[in-house]
């Protein structure tokens, strides 16, 4: 890297971090019910000593494959890299309070890591928002304000040996399939399954990973609820070097009343089982996966007995070395009393294409997006008076990834 690069760099950064100070201290005080907050599966464990593996990109985006590192002397060699992301979102139907357009920031963030040695460490510092599909777009101030905070992820690491790690601190989370922050995923926007999935919970998680079988269990608080009384787990076997499965559940093994603007009572007090498939061969990756939750009846904390059952495939076909083409499409169905949708029993269908050119750090990359609700409740779907059943979206996102 160029002492000239370097030096922009660092001006676009804190350029970038006192606009993310003056949007986070925008953000209202009072908290409107989000709807579910979403997340994914575990982020890759192991570092090599020149390419970074964290923050995980499922692709189309590549990491910089030269990141900016130093070595402090005392405790080894840190990493240094980010992302500087903006968007433009324009919609059909917003809900009330919800404009037809948005321009924002998605990603003004710095991570700073250590990952050789037996104590690692990883934190992911800035403002982010979460452009999800069928719901309301809230603008970076209010989400980084009122979800994980200015310190999005952050743990420390003990690696005794390659094959068993132990985390503790914010961490990712291991359901799912689809990452937290745009730039690591194949779409900009995350999809409807993910709206049922906790993204980033507080605990702690131990790993193991030996040859094609990986192993991880955490206990954490879930949707972020301080009550820790969520356990986790996964298991991924990789059947070759193109095709890996891996099976992930995660449940409430207690109770957790309160509900904020990112925790949702009924999500936060549910159990959740995913199926998820990879083919990664060049000039394809392909992700089919398969969900399911269940939300028990607890009349002590409100909440009433309902389901949701999805299936979605996430594919990306690289064209050439800066051009790609990723789509996804997933369907919903809940069933039962409480509302985990567009009303209880409500179901929906999307489809989404996000072509990406990427040149060294720098990309753009536009999306269009459909949403079709059905067997909805009125007043709780799209437009003025909720009761619009679709939605179409355009994206454009671009930015850099230093």
């Amino acid at each position: 890297m160029t002492e000239s690069f370097t030096s922009h760099l660092k001006i676009g950064a804190a350029a970038l971090l006192a606009m993310a100070a003056w949007q986070i201290g925008a953000a209202p005080a009072s908290l409107a019910q989000v709807p579910p907050v979403l997340v994914p599966p575990p982020e890759p464990e192991a570092a090599a000593p020149t390419a970074l593996t964290f923050p995980a990109l499922t692709g189309p985006l590549a990491a910089n494959a030269n990141p900016y590192s130093f070595d402090t002397g005392v405790i080894g060699n840190l990493y240094i890299g980010g992302a500087i992301t903006g968007m433009g979102l324009f919609q059909s139907n917003p809900v009330p309070g919800n404009a037809h357009g948005h321009f924002d920031l998605t990603n003004g963030q710095i991570i700073v890591q250590k990952t050789d040695g037996v104590f690692q460490f990883y934190t992911q510092i800035g403002a982010y928002s979460f452009p999800t599909l069928g719901t309301p777009y809230f603008h970076v101030g209010k989400v980084t304000g009122n979800t994980f905070g200015p310190l999005a992820v952050g743990y420390a690491k003990l690696q005794p040996t390659d094959e068993v790690s132990l985390q503790v601190g914010k961490l990712p989370t291991l359901i799912g399939a689809e990452y937290a922050f745009t730039f690591q995923n194949m779409n900009i926007e995350r999809g409807l399954l993910w709206n049922q999935e906790p993204v980033i919970s507080r605990g702690i998680q131990g790993n193991y990973a030996s040859g094609p079988l990986t192993l991880s269990v955490s206990w954490n608080d879930g949707f972020y609820s301080n009550n820790y009384n969520w356990i986790t787990g996964l298991a991924s076997y990789a059947l070759n070097k193109a095709n890996t499965i891996a099976v992930v559940a995660g449940g409430n093994f207690g109770q957790s009343p309160k509900g904020t603007f990112v925790t949702p009572v009924a999500q936060n007090n549910s159990r959740i089982v995913n199926v998820i498939y990879t083919y990664n061969a060049e000039p394809w990756t392909i992700t089919p996966y398969f969900q399911y939750t269940d939300v028990p009846s607890n009349a002590a904390i409100g909440v009433a007995s309902a389901q949701t059952y999805g299936g979605a495939v996430l594919a990306n076909y690289k064209i050439n070395d800066n051009v790609n083409l990723a789509g996804r499409a997933e369907y919903i169905s809940t069933s039962g009393a409480a509302n985990l949708l567009y009303g209880p029993g409500s179901s929906a269908m999307s489809f989404t294409v996000t072509p990406t050119w990427q040149n060294g750090v720098w990309f753009v990359r536009g999306e269009a997006s459909y949403v079709e609700a059905f067997s909805t409740t009125a007043g709780s779907v799209f437009g003025k008076t909720g009761s619009s059943k679709n939605q179409v979206r355009g994206v454009i996102e671009g930015g850099i990834l230093f």
